[in-house]
């Protein structure tokens, strides 16, 4: 028998707020996270994008050193969203086998990685922290919130590049319709803006150029749209069955209905101009959910604003949706608060399950001329979705042709 599995518990930090809360607001009123960069790395470099979307708030601000000092900042953000949306979730009276950790990341320990090369190089062997690989290995922030919450049914990691945390919440639903756990922390978490790796996203053309306007670079759907704008933080959702929800009193935001999850195979940065592999991952997370293409009231949008992706995912959405993808409200939130890589689509999850629990779309900023070949209901300020039951899909899709969709509904 398939149960129906409840969001519980939301935390968030992301460049638009400390907690998911603040950035919701942020969002509704039109921020922007995007910033220039004041490092002396710009400069020494000669690194090509001078700006990005770095969290708000930064860990050593709510973080003890003790704990901050063993952890990679990306493990920092994650443990730190972790524990909001576990505070927010009640704090589950759990069993710690009965618990379970889907965390995600795209990139991992980047920076202790970078920053352990350079002491080698400069100091030398004995100089590098005997903690260096506990920290950089992609799975630390996932150990990390197991380890902090004690949770030991399991500490499962993803890295699907840009996918990946809507893939842990993915596998978040399948773990718990397996009964492998009685409640899931899921979510997804990066800390990479860092030289080589915008130097490296710039080489390919892949970032806004607008050094000179950054609260304004990332234009998805615009017609001169030029790039993303990298972005960091991390979001978290505590799941559980609604069986296990509502025998301990817990208040539910939304019920995720279904996910789906599918590969390209067509390039590795490139997606698929025709979307195939997105519109099925789109259709196997709405049949998972019982529902139809005519349910779904909302769409958070992958949305980059690269010239190429977002009209391949205007392709997928039409293959699923038809004419009527005209008529559905969408959301680009990258545009306020940059591509977050692995914990992006965590982070647009917590906006779509606000989204639905208000019945608020947020807006879409920075649209100067809407391209013509992308004709979505998309807006730049915020839109009412009514007072029907709601069903609103977030996309996430990643480097290596992956592809994870999310849908959540509204609950009574």
């Amino acid at each position: 028998m398939t149960k129906k599995i409840v969001v519980t518990g939301i935390g968030a930090t992301s460049p638009l707020g400390g907690t998911a809360r603040e950035s919701w607001k942020a969002l509704l009123a039109k921020e922007s996270g995007a910033h220039n960069l004041e490092y002396d790395w710009i400069d020494e470099y000669s690194i090509p994008v001078t700006f990005a979307a770095e969290a708000k708030v930064r860990p050593s601000e709510v973080l003890e050193r003790p704990v901050a000092k063993r952890l990679d900042p990306s493990s920092q953000f994650a443990l730190i969203s972790a524990m909001e949306a576990w505070a927010d979730a009640g704090e589950p009276d759990v069993e710690p086998e009965r618990l379970g950790v889907d965390y995600a990341t795209g990139i991992g320990g980047v920076w202790t990685l970078l920053n352990a090369w350079d002491t080698l190089r400069e100091r030398g062997p004995r100089r590098v922290l005997p903690m260096t690989v506990p920290m950089l290995m992609p799975n630390a922030a996932s150990a990390a919130v197991s380890m902090h919450f004690g949770a030991r049914a399991f500490a499962r990691t993803v890295a699907s590049a840009c996918a990946s945390s809507t893939e842990s919440i993915a596998n978040a639903y399948e773990h718990l319709q397996l009964g492998l756990a009685d409640v899931v922390i899921a979510g997804g978490t990066e800390s990479a803006i860092h030289p080589i790796t915008i130097a490296s996203f710039a080489s390919m053309q892949a970032l806004s150029k607008r050094n000179d306007s950054p609260e304004t670079a990332s234009r998805p759907y615009s017609i001169d749209r030029d790039g993303f704008v990298m972005g960091e933080g991390a979001a978290s959702l505590v799941l559980e069955t609604e069986e296990h929800a509502r025998a301990r009193g817990a208040h539910i935001y939304a019920e995720l209905a279904g996910t789906g999850v599918t590969a390209d195979s067509y390039h590795i940065t490139a997606n698929d101009p025709e979307g195939r592999g997105a519109s099925r991952a789109v259709e196997l997370a709405l049949t998972q959910a019982g529902a139809s293409a005519d349910d779904v009231t909302h769409i958070n949008a992958h949305a980059t604003s690269t010239p190429v992706g977002d009209v391949a995912e205007y392709a997928a959405l039409r293959a699923v949706f038809g004419d009527r993808v005209s008529e559905i409200p969408v959301s680009a939130t990258k545009a306020s608060t940059g591509h977050l890589l692995g914990g992006t689509g965590a982070l647009e999850s917590v906006f779509s399950i606000y989204a639905i629990a208000e019945r608020t779309a947020p807006p879409t900023i920075n649209i100067t001329t809407q391209d013509p070949e992308i004709p979505l209901t998309v807006s730049g300020d915020v839109q009412d979705l009514g007072q029907r039951d709601q069903l609103a899909i977030s996309n996430s899709f990643g480097f290596g042709g992956h592809n994870a969709v999310a849908a959540f509904r509204s609950v009574s």
